[in-house]
C-alpha cells in the first residue's frame, strides 16, 4: 500500500507542477474551416489572361473563381522578385491556416526545370506560390487592382475558404498564360 502511495503522490505532484506552467497564447486564433463534401477535386486549371480559375472533378467544372495575379502578370515566373505567375504543370503541396492572407494553400513552384533554368542566370527561382485570400484589407480592391502580389494568386477571404476546404495534397494545377 505504501508504495501504491508513493507512485500517488509523485503523480499528483507532477500534475500540479504541469499545471502550474506558463502557456502562451497564439499569435491569431485558428480559423473556422469550411468542409467540403462534394466530388473530389481532381485538377485545378488556372488561365492567367482571363483571371478565371476553375476547380475539376474529371471535366465537370465543380467551382470558378475570378483571380488577381503577381504585379508583373505577362509572362512565366523565373526569378525571384519578378512579380510574375508560373505557368505550367504543378500540384498542392501545403496548407497554411494562419496565412498573412487568410488562408493559403501552396503550389510546387519551383520545380527542377524552373531550379536549373534560374540557376543557368546565377539567380534563384523564387517560390512560395500560393493560391490566398486578400488579407485585412484586400477584399475591397477593385478588380483593376487585383495584381499586387510576388506571384500568387489571390482571390476574396470567403473564396480562399472555399479552395482550401475543396484542394488536397498531390491535385494537379495547371497554370496556362
Amino acid at each position: 500500500m505504501q508504495k501504491f502511495n508513493r507512485r500517488f503522490a509523485s503523480l499528483s505532484i507532477l500534475a500540479a507542477l504541469a499545471a502550474c506552467g506558463k502557456s502562451e497564447p497564439l499569435a491569431r486564433p485558428a480559423p473556422q474551416f469550411k468542409r467540403y463534401f462534394g466530388p473530389p477535386v481532381t485538377q485545378v486549371a488556372v488561365y492567367k489572361a482571363k483571371r478565371r480559375m476553375h476547380l475539376l472533378s474529371g471535366n465537370t467544372v465543380l467551382k470558378s473563381y475570378d483571380f488577381g495575379l503577381g504585379n508583373q502578370p505577362v509572362g512565366p515566373k523565373q526569378f525571384e522578385g519578378d512579380g510574375k505567375t508560373p505557368e505550367g504543370l504543378y500540384y498542392i503541396d501545403r496548407f497554411n491556416p494562419r496565412s498573412r492572407y487568410h488562408l493559403s494553400v501552396g503550389i510546387s513552384y519551383p520545380n527542377e526545370r524552373d531550379k536549373a533554368y534560374a540557376a543557368q542566370f546565377g539567380r534563384d527561382a523564387g517560390g512560395d506560390i500560393m493560391f490566398h485570400g486578400r488579407g485585412p484589407e484586400g477584399n475591397v480592391l477593385a478588380p483593376a487592382e487585383w495584381d499586387w502580389t510576388a506571384g500568387c494568386i489571390t482571390v476574396t477571404d470567403q473564396e480562399s475558404e472555399d479552395i482550401y476546404a475543396m484542394l488536397k495534397i498531390g491535385i494537379p494545377v495547371w497554370l496556362h498564360a
